[in-house]
């Protein structure tokens, strides 16, 4: 019952939340259209197109937003949430659909579409949501102090890990929980938890739910060992029976990155420890992106291609394209793409030029390699070379954004924290070119890659991708 009605909130919430964002549509086009022509003249001496424009990119934004909103701001029970981190996901979902919106009206194209109209919608839609939240929270903190909408929790164990729930519970009243008290486990419960009622042993939990009625038990927590998980079988069947939603600590496993999950495959429980990216909504608004983009840049570097080819042909004996075998996701091997650059032998000569390497650890840079042609190094300056490499990404190799891909003599090199860059797909561009490639050291640049996993979103995505955009055309993309 308790989670068919959190449903119904979640769902009237986002509905809520869908209209608040039309809303801000309307009242930006009004406030740019009829106030500000009549509050400042000068800096806006006309109104806008005519609002069937605007209405051409409506649906965009209920479905961009519908999709963020879900992807980012997920509809469950936000009493663990604190405020400040749920207004930053607000905030990132406005200004990556502001991003999104902008690129698509672009494309189609709309672009008489009003630059100060995105600033006033992605704000407006920002705030009235960020409004609903706080209006939503001060509710829900009246109807708890008036004894309504809480939930009671027994603690099953009384040593260090119960404490520790139970001190969180304590330090977030917002969540909404009472502690009742403890069940013990044979532990002594520490000082400073004395107040809290003990209701007897482990075994006597099933007298304690079917006899506590003058404050009745809406959740259990087993914060207990390992090994005393194993001997309570019998009593999670029981408080499957009495109905009653059990939780488990399952703070055993001290983690440094990982982060556990818990999935179900035909009825079997999993827990699952991940220190990847695992929304699917936002992957597939990755790969989705990775499709669009490439596509719409193929198609636009054509005349680039072409001269590419010619020139590469008239220059330089051999292929005009350069394949080959690179590491990508979880170590599959692929065939990566590039127009040629350097000398038709080049990697049976690598010898020849070791001690020019720039780089420290298991990988070659070199700025001023001989074996790089004149029309090479044009293609590298400006990372003309690598406009095969859509191919890769409209293929699933690789992502416009993600660690570069590594050969596998410099994989067989690797320490054991390194192989972890190798649990994302590789990209076109990553933090590594963006901070300064040849000027990164090695070390540094496997930092840099898992510091993009670690901290993954569609919006680093984008930050990285208009980072990329000055490297390559002030020509700091040679490599």
């Amino acid at each position: 019952m308790l989670r068919q009605k959190a449903r119904l909130v979640a769902r009237i919430v986002y509905l809520v939340d869908l209209a608040l964002t039309s809303v801000a549509f309307f009242a930006a086009f009004f406030v740019r259209d009829l106030a500000l022509p009549q509050l400042a003249p000068e800096k806006f001496p006309t109104g806008l197109f005519p609002l069937a424009e605007y209405l051409k990119v409506y649906p965009l934004v209920l479905i961009i937003w519908s999709v963020l909103l879900f992807s980012y701001h997920s509809y469950h029970s936000h009493r663990t949430v604190p405020l400040r981190r749920e207004a930053a996901t607000i905030i990132r979902v406005a200004f990556v659909g502001n991003i999104l919106l902008a690129t698509l009206a672009y494309l189609l194209p709309l672009r008489q579409l009003s630059r100060v109209w995105f600033v006033l919608f992605g704000v407006g839609s920002a705030a009235l949501i960020i409004i609903e939240k706080i209006v939503l929270r001060a509710m829900a903190r009246y109807v708890r102090s008036k004894g309504l909408n809480y939930r009671t929790v027994l603690i099953v164990g009384t040593g260090r890990r119960a404490t520790e729930i139970a001190r969180m519970i304590e330090e977030h009243k917002y969540w909404g929980y009472k502690i009742l008290g403890f069940v013990s486990d044979g532990h002594r419960l520490a000082n400073g938890w004395a107040s809290y009622r003990i209701f007897g042993q482990v075994p006597d939990l099933k007298r304690i739910l079917e006899t506590q009625t003058t404050e009745p038990i809406d959740e259990v927590v087993f914060a207990v060992t390992r090994k005393k998980l194993d001997e309570m079988k019998q009593i999670f069947l029981m408080c499957e029976e009495l109905g009653v939603r059990t939780r488990v600590a399952m703070n055993f496993f001290q983690n440094r990155v990982a982060r556990i999950e818990i999935e179900e495959l035909e009825g079997v429980p999993f827990l699952t420890f991940t220190t990847t990216p695992s929304n699917e909504t936002q992957l597939a608004l990755k790969r989705l992106l990775d499709v669009v983009i490439s596509c719409v840049l193929l198609g636009l570097s054509l005349p680039a291609v072409v001269l590419a080819v010619i020139a590469i042909k008239l220059t330089s004996p051999g292929s005009v394209l350069f394949k080959q075998q690179r590491i990508g996701l979880n170590g599959r091997i692929f065939t990566l793409y590039k127009f040629r650059t350097m000398i038709e032998d080049a990697h049976a000569r690598r010898g020849e030029v070791e001690h020019l390497n720039e780089m420290s650890g298991p990988v070659f840079k070199a700025t001023n390699d001989p074996r790089i042609t004149f029309v090479g190094k044009i293609l590298r300056k400006f990372s003309l070379d690598e406009i095969p490499q859509f191919w890769n990404v409209l293929k699933g190799d690789m992502s416009l954004v993600g660690p570069r891909p590594p050969i596998p003599e410099e994989v067989a090199s690797y320490h054991r924290w390194h192989r972890r860059r190798l649990s994302m797909k590789p990209g076109l561009t990553c933090l590594w070119q963006v901070s300064g490639r040849n000027n990164v050291d090695f070390e540094r640049w496997m930092r840099l890659d898992l510091q993009y996993i670690d901290n993954w979103s569609p919006a680093l995505d984008f930050k990285i991708l208009l980072r990329t955009i000055p490297v390559v055309l002030s020509g700091r993309g040679a490599s």
